[in-house]
């Protein structure tokens, strides 16, 4: 008896959509994107599409919720996973809809909010470069955004953990684990720009390896970088609950949205499933580093 595989199943899915569903070319798509995604997160579990089962699909909500994703991206993925396994079920390639009892994400309060990527450039260009800390300040958001990081990554980063020639950074994140983030060109930039400010610095003894200083020379407090980025907010007209730890949803959700892999938006973010170990046992660097220059609005802008 032949069974059908992913790539096989995918594609007669395409025929099927293009055929029978009469969808145009974008929204054909955007839902295979969907369905690469959900083929991915199967294929590390080792769950072939036919005999994933609801509590498969949970789980796979429960790491878009985990990692910040915006809970409307969510929605409009889990609406592509249940056009496929309707499909799946009209042409008895599955028994039963493991999606009929999947719940989608609430979209009401107490949400991750998040920023589009205007509200991420308009944010940015309100800091006054004039200003002595104006070109630290940016420095700091790009990398926040171009790194998904934890404001307490950020603030704890340090020279001997940024290999730009390689386009990574250490970063140390929860538990104190270590991963390397790619960071991007733009990000880069603005943190050689604002080096040459820091040199003028009077740095404390004990900081002189901390990446991010304040007027005193010593290392920035989470709350200082919360109150910049409240203020650039401000400034730039945006009414929502922003905190720096909205540009790492933001990150999340425009990389998801820009097509990245799911398990490597895990690994960029630290995810606390995911070992750092096991991940760099199996994940090629350089893979890693394609998706964010693949995917990343900052590695689309000239």
């Amino acid at each position: 008896m032949y069974i059908e595989t992913p790539e096989s199943l995918a594609q007669s899915y395409r025929n099927y959509l293009m055929l029978e569903k009469s969808l145009s070319g974008n929204s054909v798509e955007a839902y295979v994107d969907d369905l690469n995604k959900l083929l991915s997160f199967l294929a590390d579990k080792n769950i072939s599409p036919q005999d994933a089962q609801l509590e498969d699909l949970q789980e796979l909500v429960a790491t878009l919720s985990d990692l910040g994703i915006n809970p409307r991206s969510q929605a409009r993925m889990l609406s592509g996973i249940r056009s496929f396994f309707k499909y799946l079920f009209i042409e008895r390639h599955i028994k039963s809809d493991p999606t009929d009892l999947l719940e989608s994400p609430k979209l009401g309060l107490k949400l991750p909010v998040f920023l589009t990527v205007e509200e991420v450039n308009n944010t940015i260009a309100t800091i006054n470069l004039a200003l002595p800390e104006g070109q630290r300040n940016k420095a700091m958001l790009e990398t926040l955004y171009s790194c998904g990081l934890r404001v307490s990554e950020l603030v704890g980063l340090h020279f001997s953990d940024c290999f730009f020639d390689e386009g990574f950074i250490k970063v140390i994140g929860k538990g104190n684990k270590q991963r390397l983030v790619p960071i991007s060109q733009t990000a880069i930039k603005e943190i050689n720009l604002y080096l040459i400010d820091r040199h003028t610095i009077a740095v404390k003894h004990g900081f002189e390896d901390t990446l991010f200083l304040n007027r005193r020379g010593t290392a920035l407090t989470r709350v200082m970088v919360f109150y910049i980025v409240k203020d650039c907010i401000e400034a730039a007209g945006i009414h929502k609950t922003v905190s720096p730890h909205t540009f790492r949803h933001s990150f999340a959700t425009h990389l998801l949205e820009g097509g990245a892999n799911l398990r490597a938006i895990q690994a960029m973010l630290g995810h606390e499933k995911i070992t750092t170990t096991e991940i760099y046992t199996h994940l090629d660097r350089d893979y890693l580093r394609s998706e964010i220059i693949e995917h990343h609005p900052r590695n689309q802008v000239s």
